[in-house]
């Protein structure tokens, strides 16, 4: 009893009281996330759209996202953490109803487009808030358990939308808008603006161009961490464009698929609350060098697989690179933002996530078509090698940035990280991180 106790508190104890409220809104926010699971059986089951027509709306959804990353990083730091928030929940659940009201094509085209821009718009600002409130010794398990939440979520939501969908698939964008609603709520009675005064202080190393864009341009480490994530994207995001392809082909049913994909999920609500514990005191590029190799192998073995079982193994191979992949990810993007711009340095990483969402289908598609399955595959696992290499070529110099950054000064004034009364207000003043004043390059 006491080593799961002592567990329980290594894993989740001490964290602000604001990272919980965040983690709350994020797992009731998942548990209801049927639109996009479901969207391209909706538009060509239900809606009678081909197949060319879906891929379009779905395309327009993600470059909707490509949008509202970028504009949802700017007003992060501009107009503050919270009313961003706000303003995207609301938006995305008021733009869920009318996706699902809409009938004609273009109708349902700009729902998609507006869902998207709103849906991501908040990325940068929950991510920017949550590196707000987190001390630097915490964030490692406290992403971790953020992504167990998304995970445990969208698991849940994908049996549940399952259900949902016999009655009515409008009832999917009304549960999913009444989840996105409630985040909002939370977040509106209990999370307050946790972006604080910074001071602009030159970093040796670190030009400082006038601009935010002009900021983020010149900070090439930065740019080479964002470009290693869009190639470990552009393999990861496989699993939702060809894998089912390539599982057609082998005989298999939709519902397997579906079956094998869920051991991602199921993998990850395992085990995620274990890997802080196991990388803690690694080197990070290290880590993410592994993660690279991993998830390249989990997808190259895709080539040679043919069965049921075989196609499983090579889902929970390449779901332990994500699970190292993930928590490292987070700690340094959060540590390479200067905080004047860390929501648009947040949404710079984001896009390349909405990238590679657009980039990964018709890329992957084109490989198979004229090069063949296994080459897909391989190809894969040979992005994961040239990846893992740049991690570790590319890995010092990230850490001496950010030690820079984390050297450059104190802010100026302690963050509010909630609006409850005195007591509760000391209390997260007292758990906040003590952030070094970070400027743009």
């Amino acid at each position: 009893m006491r080593t799961v106790r002592g567990w329980f508190q290594d894993t989740a104890g001490g964290l602000p009281r604001t990272f919980w409220y965040l983690w709350a809104g994020t797992l009731i926010n998942r548990l209801g996330s049927f639109v996009l699971v479901f969207l391209a059986i909706y538009l060509t089951q239900e809606r009678g759209f081909s197949a060319s027509q879906a891929g379009l709306v779905i395309g327009l959804w993600g470059a909707g996202g490509a949008v509202g990353t970028t504009i949802g990083g700017t007003l992060t730091d501009r107009w503050g953490r919270r009313p961003t928030l706000l303003t995207a929940h609301i938006g995305a659940a008021g733009m869920m109803v009318a996706l699902g009201l809409a009938r004609p094509l273009w109708a349902v085209a700009v729902g998609a487009l507006l869902l998207g821009a709103f849906a991501e718009a908040a990325r940068p600002a929950f991510g920017a808030m949550m590196v707000d409130v987190v001390p630097d010794k915490d964030r490692l398990r406290a992403f971790s358990l953020n992504y167990w939440a998304i995970n445990l979520g969208f698991a849940c939501a994908a049996v549940l939308a399952g259900f949902a969908a016999q009655g009515s698939y409008l009832l999917l964008f009304l549960v999913n808008a009444t989840t996105t609603l409630v985040t909002a709520l939370i977040i509106f009675a209990k999370v307050g603006e946790t972006r604080g005064p910074v001071t602009a202080l030159p970093v040796k190393g670190m030009p400082a161009p006038a601009g935010a864009l002009r900021t983020i341009l010149a900070d090439r480490v930065f740019l080479g961490f964002v470009a290693l994530n869009l190639l470990a994207a552009l393999v990861f995001l496989q699993h939702i464009s060809m894998l089912p392809i390539a599982m057609g082909d082998s005989g298999l049913s939709p519902a397997t698929y579906g079956s094998v994909i869920a051991l991602n999920g199921v993998l990850i609500v395992v085990g995620q609350l274990f890997v802080p514990r196991l990388i803690k005191g690694r080197s990070r590029s290290h880590v993410l060098a592994l993660a690279a190799l991993v998830m390249g192998a989990g997808f190259g073995l895709t080539a040679f697989a043919d069965t049921v079982w075989l196609y499983g193994l090579t889902v929970l191979i390449w779901t332990v690179g994500e699970m190292l992949n993930s928590p490292s990810n987070a700690t340094l993007i959060a540590e390479l933002s200067p905080a004047a711009l860390r929501g648009r340095y947040q949404g710079v990483f984001s896009l390349s996530w909405q990238l590679a969402g657009a980039a990964a289908p018709i890329l992957g598609g084109l490989v198979r078509e004229h090069a063949g399955n296994s080459a897909l595959w391989l190809g894969c696992a040979g992005i994961g090698v040239v990846a893992a290499v740049a991690h570790l070529i590319s890995g010092p110099a990230r850490e001496r940035r950010a030690v820079v950054l984390r050297g450059v000064g104190t802010p100026v004034a302690p963050v509010t990280v909630t609006t409850s009364p005195a007591p509760e207000a000391a209390e997260a003043a007292a758990t906040a991180p003590a952030d070094p004043v970070r400027t743009g390059s």
